[in-house]
């Protein structure tokens, strides 16, 4: 049996991108669908048995007609193939409010042969034309679905955490007594795991959302453990395989140096102990490069404009996503030329310019520097340094003091 794990495809980004003159369609989205086509005919040229994805079909929750029917195409070419395709729900494809449906809920309400959809845990049994195999489900789940709000009443976000893994342990071993030992068994989830590298979406959710521990969803009567979630594709156990495939295609610069694809895995009985063997291969699909340049320039350049242009040419740009961090002083800024260093990028698929401009401090009052201080500190150091009476100065320090306050309390 041949199968393909990936996860976190994460259609709608459109940071870094444009509209396509001729499609009509945002260059992020046809990035996206580009990669997932390499998938698709991997997975028909190779007649692989199961197409496994493992959550975020979208970037939004409430994904447009336009993302949803470039999807729905791309897993009806699977279906008339003869491969079954199992959807598993991820944090980004649940609903904004109670009783809405997940972004992909409708192939499972329109019956769409060969498509098996789980919005739930729940083990299901898929006959594949390699046979049959069982797939234990678990999808994102909310603190709301699992827990009351009188059971997290009084806990703290520790103690809700540890709950949330109680609950989910036991989810898990509730699936593993269903599970037919005669068949092979696939846990598919889209979580956090302790101990995993993180990637790009690192930053909103350290810190924010229940984890599990390794030992927990390592169980040996899984034959393979399919993760999503998170962006970096990572083996995170060997026995039995625990393996994050990671996003498909690079979302931002945090994945600029990232390998993006996805798994493939074959199990076969073996033919003396009658066991059964799974190995696996990460794939990779080379998507749209994300390429960071950063030209530092000398005070003593007389040509900073070549400098960066001459940085510029030391890496592959074409059709690449370039972010150009220029750092320089301020007696260079204005001998910067925008327009050349524009034409030497156009190269590029997308660009963005940033300049960090190391500005001379302002003016001093003897050998104090006003930048920096205090507001009203800078104040007085202000009226010391004028020819206003002393009397007059206590006037203006004190009016000065009372609109600095306002300001700081607006």
């Amino acid at each position: 049996m041949k199968i393909i794990h990936f996860a976190d495809l994460h259609l709608g980004v459109e940071s870094y991108g444009r509209t396509d003159p001729e499609k009509g369609l945002p260059t992020r989205l046809l990035d996206f669908l580009d990669t997932f086509d390499r998938l698709i005919d991997f997975a028909i040229d190779e007649k692989v048995d199961l197409v496994l994805f493992c959550g975020d079909t979208y970037k939004s929750r409430e994904p447009s007609q336009t993302q949803q029917r470039e999807f729905a195409k791309r897993i009806r070419k699977l279906s008339e193939a003869g491969i079954a395709v199992f959807l598993l729900a991820g944090n980004h494809d649940m609903p904004n409010g109670f009783g809405r449906a997940t972004s992909t809920e409708i192939f499972g309400t329109l019956a769409v042969r060969n498509v098996y959809v789980a919005n739930k845990p729940e083990v299901f049994k898929i006959d594949t034309t390699g046979g049959t195999i069982q797939i234990a489900a678990l999808p994102w789940m909310r603190r709301s679905l699992l827990m009351s709000k009188e059971e997290v009443k009084d806990l703290t976000f520790s103690e809700i955490n540890e709950k949330m893994q109680e609950k989910l342990t036991n989810i898990i071993n509730t699936q593993v007594q269903q599970l037919d030992t005669n068949l092979p068994a696939i846990l598919a989830s889209h979580i956090w795991v302790t101990g995993v590298r993180i990637g790009s979406e690192d930053s909103m959710t350290i810190g924010q959302e229940h984890v599990l521990l390794p030992g927990t969803i390592a169980n040996p009567a899984f034959d393979y453990i399919a993760l999503g979630h998170i962006h970096r594709h990572q083996v995170m156990n060997q026995n039995p395989p625990m393996v994050y495939s990671g996003s498909l295609d690079r979302l931002d610069f945090g994945d600029e140096s990232d390998e993006k694809g996805f798994y493939l895995l074959e199990m076969e009985k073996d033919s003396e102990t009658g066991k059964r063997k799974v190995s696996y291969e990460f794939h990779t699909i080379e998507g749209r490069k994300f390429v960071t340049i950063k030209a530092e320039i000398d005070p003593q350049d007389i040509d900073p404009t070549q400098t960066v242009i001459n940085e510029i040419d030391k890496h592959d740009i074409n059709g690449a996503i370039v972010k150009l961090q220029i750092k320089l002083p301020q007696e260079s800024e204005k001998m910067i030329m925008d327009g050349a260093i524009k034409e030497a990028l156009k190269r590029a698929s997308y660009f963005t310019i940033a300049k960090d401009v190391k500005r001379v401090p302002r003016s001093r009052l003897g050998s104090k520097t006003i930048q920096g201080l205090p507001a009203a500190e800078a104040l007085q150091s202000w009226l010391n340094a004028t020819n206003v009476t002393e009397e007059h100065a206590k006037i203006l320090m004190q009016y000065g003091k009372e609109l600095i306050s306002e300001i700081q309390q607006s």
